[in-house]
């Protein structure tokens, strides 16, 4: 259980990824429609990691180019990959199950920290749960901002918008090539791989009984 201000006093803020973190990953959707559809598993995260600054993920998730052209593309990438996806599909997988834990977390930690929320996403999908939403008091969407993780920008926007300096927030993130960049800026990490491991973290920090090194 994640209590309210503990006696570390250098944090002052914690700031959430959504998909994979607030809610179920959209990796677990992938795998099922990879294996539905006979691709080899791991096929859409290798599509995305490929050019992963330029290719058509990375490029509607800062608004360059609109829904149809994201899936054109991306299918491309797919076929240059030796596979036929459906960019479609793919799309559909984003939407994962809220994790009761960290929205009732979020409760308990309003007032006591600052909360924030840096999410890459896309224009055009019904985007994160707007009451989960309002539980912030920032929220980045990469499709708004036209900037996306890891890009350390959009992390020091964050703390701009905290009122904070990165050194006194907690980054939560379900992709190490996300925290990262975070903890280069002097953030304390935690990749989450469950719920439950993130939460236990996430209270040894605020505890105080957790200290560098971060979470690999």
């Amino acid at each position: 259980m994640v209590h309210s201000r503990g006696p570390n006093p250098t944090i002052k803020a914690v700031i959430f990824d959504f998909g994979g973190v607030i809610t179920s990953s959209p990796f677990e959707a992938f795998a099922a429609y990879e294996e539905t559809a006979g691709l080899p598993p791991g096929l859409i995260r290798l599509i995305n990691s490929t050019n992963p600054d330029t290719n058509a993920w990375a490029r509607f998730e800062r608004s360059e180019i609109d829904r149809a052209t994201f899936i054109e593309e991306f299918e491309a990438e797919g076929r240059a990959l030796g596979h036929q996806v459906d960019g479609g599909r793919v799309l559909a997988c984003l939407a994962g199950k809220l994790r009761p834990g960290m929205v009732h977390t979020l409760d308990r930690l309003a007032g006591d920290y600052r909360l924030g929320c840096i999410t890459n996403n896309v224009s055009g999908d019904r985007g994160p749960d707007p009451d989960v939403l309002a539980r912030f008091d920032v929220v980045i969407e990469s499709s708004k901002v036209g900037l996306r993780k890891p890009d350390p920008a959009i992390y020091l926007m964050a703390c701009e918008m905290l009122e904070i300096s990165p050194d006194e927030a907690v980054y939560l993130d379900d992709l190490g090539i996300n925290c990262k960049p975070a903890r280069a800026l002097g953030m304390t990490t935690i990749k989450v791989e469950s719920e439950a491991q993130a939460l236990a973290e996430l209270e040894a920090v605020l505890s105080g009984e957790r200290s560098r090194p971060d979470s690999p």
